[in-house]
């Protein structure tokens, strides 16, 4: 199996995802950044919390490419935003591509098509009240007639998780051995998941 993680640079969450992950396991990894530049290292604070629990990162940042993203079997971003400006750019990699984290919840699918179907829901009501009055409602005419349904969405984007992993980036020590920390837990539950 062919793992890209990818995060905004490509210096510190993305390429110690690839780090963790081909420590602990045999899987083909790379990672890219959806705005990296090409051939800088890890940074300072990434490879010291990677060297504090033994794990080297020999590292050099390259931007994403069609090219890699064709390589990759599974896709995974440190963010919502980093997946959105993926499949913005990139259609042909939607069935491949998750956040980290979103990845190896186990309710995260089942959050999503529940959310999905209620934003199904709003549309083809607000489809509807348009065809039906046969005229555009006013804003606050229609935020009415879907009250029902943008109470639901809201109600199901609370209860779902946060699928973010944070930027460590410009903060110090500490929040580095933080993130690492998170991303080890994500990375070992996504080598169970992919083991499995």
């Amino acid at each position: 199996m062919n793992v890209l993680f990818i995060c905004t640079g490509n210096t510190c969450r993305s390429p110690m995802a690839q780090a963790l992950l081909q420590q602990k396991s045999s899987v083909n990894v790379q990672s890219a950044g959806v705005f990296a530049s090409e051939g800088a290292p890890a940074s300072e604070a990434t490879q010291t919390s990677l060297s504090s629990i033994g794990v080297t990162c020999q590292h050099q940042s390259q931007p994403v490419t069609t090219e890699l993203l064709d390589w990759a079997d599974l896709i995974l971003t440190m963010t919502m935003n980093h997946k959105e400006t993926l499949l913005t750019n990139y259609s042909q990699v939607y069935d491949k591509t998750y956040t980290l984290k979103e990845y190896v919840l186990l309710d995260g699918e089942f959050t999503w098509e529940k959310l999905k179907n209620a934003y199904r829901r709003l549309e083809e009501k607000r489809a509807t009240i348009v065809y039906e009055k046969d005229q555009m409602q006013t804003e606050q005419q229609m935020r009415a007639f879907l009250r029902e349904e943008q109470d639901e969405i809201d109600r199901i984007e609370r209860e779902m998780p946060n699928y973010d992993i944070a930027d460590p980036f410009g903060g110090n020590a500490e929040v580095y051995q933080e993130t690492m920390k998170e991303m080890e837990k994500y990375i070992d539950l996504l080598i169970e998941k992919i083991e499995a």
